[in-house]
């Protein structure tokens, strides 16, 4: 009997063109943040997370105690940081989440919580970031999360993405408005 998974091994080039059509015919984007707060160029940022019961996950997990899944957490998170390292570069970059290098929960997430995601930049390196986060709910630790992003325009595997930066779309960046944002070059240089 055959593997029947053999099948669908089309490898990563394959997973790219099937993205490439598929992207244009559908809006591939769930934003699981709601806005930015603070926004530390380079090296902090916070945003919140309003959990509602309006959100259709909710309803399914669990019925009768509905909780975000730990998942939606995790990428929540991800984008937080993904936009702080991201703007980093200035968006001249693609960012993608390449590692979860650490998920502790200590608590559930319920409908109702006002989520705060403070994420950290450990190290940017020219084809990669690690970040350090926590989300808390009134000021109670939910998570600790630390992810690693690759940069894929600077990949070291040679394969060709589209030019076009399908990462931080405008609906991204709309995050940003109304951020308290600092520049801790500008103010270090002040400073002096």
């Amino acid at each position: 009997m055959s593997n029947p998974a053999a099948n669908f091994n089309i490898g990563l080039d394959g997973v790219l063109r099937s993205f490439g059509k598929m992207r244009h015919r559908w809006n591939m984007r769930w934003i699981w943040i709601d806005k930015f707060v603070e926004f530390h160029s380079g090296r902090r940022a916070v945003a919140i997370k309003n959990v509602t019961l309006a959100e259709e996950h909710l309803h399914d997990h669990f019925p009768g105690f509905p909780v975000m899944p730990e998942t939606l957490c995790i990428e929540a998170m991800a984008q937080t940081a993904g936009i702080l390292v991201g703007e980093a570069k200035k968006f001249q970059e693609k960012v993608i989440l390449a590692k979860i290098k650490k998920a502790v929960f200590f608590d559930y997430v319920r409908p109702g919580d006002t989520l705060k995601l403070d994420a950290t930049i450990e190290t940017v390196a020219p084809e990669a970031a690690s970040t350090s986060g926590k989300i808390t709910c009134e000021n109670k630790l939910i998570a600790e999360i630390d992810l690693m992003f690759s940069h894929i325009d600077k990949n070291l595997a040679g394969k060709e993405f589209p030019e076009e930066n399908f990462v931080f779309t405008g609906m991204f960046k709309s995050l940003m408005r109304g951020a308290i944002f600092t520049d801790d070059k500008q103010n270090s240089e002040q400073d002096r």
